[in-house]
């Protein structure tokens, strides 16, 4: 994939209404996207292209109620894997429609690219000309965050959030959707929630090696913030102030 490793992007809202109304919008807007630039382009109206649109058709239609698809295209002389993903709380029609358009978005965006990967609040679409099933994507990744401060003790709030995130990363090594939602009260009126997700291609441990290194990173993403996310390509984390989760 790219050559940018990890783009550290702080998504600067202020207040939880904001960091709302900024969810609402990433439903047609992409949160994030990479283009490949390290293993070359192809031209319009060759082999290649047809099949990576054979591709992004297969992992349309063959969506799980899991809420993910992997595919093989080949056309001699070219390969594309693919896979797609949709959040675990999101639904079928809504998933399919997330991944439809990012099939779309990403082809308009990376036109002639070999491997492409985008980003969406409700789901994630990643292509490439070379097998990376079962693997750690440890390249693409970014970060998103509330720069607003925590008012508790904000070495006490990310042991919690810490804490939180490691129960939901074993739950989601341990499931067949790799995805977890929960919460903890922090005080009479305060509740941390969290989720945990991984890309269904990995195993339970790969699923649980990818989850406890991005928790590793908050310190550097997001310590004492009220909210921070860190998604890559095989795994994604999340934890807010307020639930974000349909349930």
């Amino acid at each position: 994939m790219s050559n940018i490793n990890i783009t550290y992007f702080i998504l600067l809202l202020s207040f939880t209404f904001l960091l709302q109304t900024s969810i609402r919008v990433s439903a047609v807007q992409p949160l994030y996207h990479f283009c490949s630039s390290t293993t070359g382009n192809f031209t319009s109206n060759t082999i290649y292209e047809k099949n990576l649109n054979t591709l992004l058709g297969n992992l349309e239609r063959d969506i799980s109620p899991l809420g993910f698809s992997h595919a093989v295209s080949r056309i001699r002389p070219s390969w594309f894997f693919g896979i797609s993903l949709c959040r675990g709380d999101v639904k079928s029609p809504k998933c399919n429609a997330c991944v439809r358009h990012a099939s779309i978005e990403l082809r308009k965006i990376c036109p002639y690219n070999k491997g492409a990967i985008i980003w969406y609040d409700d789901c994630l679409l990643k292509y490439l000309d070379q097998s990376f099933f079962g693997k750690i994507d440890t390249k693409n990744k970014f970060y998103l965050l509330n720069v607003a401060n925590v008012s508790h003790d904000p070495n006490l709030f990310n042991q919690n959030v810490k804490g939180l995130l490691s129960k939901l990363a074993l739950e989601s090594a341990n499931t067949k959707e790799r995805f977890s939602f929960g919460s903890m009260k922090l005080d009479t009126f305060t509740n941390l929630y969290g989720s945990t997700q991984c890309t269904q291609d990995l195993s339970n441990k790969a699923c649980k090696i990818c989850l406890d290194e991005a928790i590793r990173e908050l310190p550097n993403c997001c310590y004492g913030k009220r909210g921070g996310r860190i998604i890559g390509g095989s795994c994604n984390m999340r934890y807010e102030l307020y639930p974000f989760v349909n349930s």
